[in-house]
């Protein structure tokens, strides 16, 4: 961005133009009223024309830099900065706010937003209930919850404890049965082999 589009640009202009209108209104004053000119040291001061001169060379300066662009319309309205630009007009279809005037939607616009404000008011009424409720117990009650969940927290850690210890035992009968299996096997082949001699 160029020093010319900042805000500081913007402030320092407007304040040298207010600077220069005052002086040559001050001027114009002392000139209407007859008053003598004011003076720095021996040199009697022409508040109309400095003035004047700053002001002529504010606006010619104006004249170059070209007017300030303060609204970007383009960017809601693609093509809106093009002269012969298509920019489609806006429909009932859309944005209701912004839509031809149409009082059917209008009606429904207005219905929908008397609707959002009963129910502020529904829970602004709710909000006034909830103010005017007695905490006074509150914190013992909250204590009383924090210890139950406390312990239920306890007893949820000594299930899950609980839980391993059972998969442990059923995983060692499972390794039991397939080591008595085992033996089932080779007791059966010593009895063969027993009645075979």
């Amino acid at each position: 961005m160029s020093f010319v589009k900042s805000k500081g640009f913007k402030y320092l202009k407007n304040f040298i133009i207010g600077v220069g209108a005052a002086l040559v209104m001050l001027g114009a004053l002392y000139k209407i009223q007859s008053w003598p000119m004011p003076s720095i040291g021996d040199m009697k001061v022409d508040l109309l024309s400095v003035g004047l001169i700053t002001e002529a060379i504010l606006f010619l300066f104006l004249g170059i830099i070209g007017p300030d662009k303060d609204y970007y319309w383009e960017k809601l309205y693609p093509g809106l900065d093009n002269y012969n630009g298509n920019v489609a007009a806006l429909t009932p279809g859309g944005d209701a706010a912004l839509s031809a005037p149409d009082p059917q939607a209008a009606q429904e616009t207005m219905n929908g937003m008397l609707t959002e404000l009963q129910g502020m008011s529904k829970s602004l009424g709710s909000l006034k209930a909830l103010q005017e409720v007695d905490f006074s117990q509150t914190g013992d009650q909250i204590k009383t919850m924090g210890n139950f969940y406390t312990k239920m927290n306890e007893a949820m850690a000594s299930l899950n404890n609980t839980v391993d210890d059972t998969k442990l035992y059923q995983e060692q009968l499972s390794s039991l049965n397939r080591n008595i299996s085992s033996l089932n096997g080779v007791y059966g082949n010593v009895l063969t082999a027993f009645k075979g001699n």
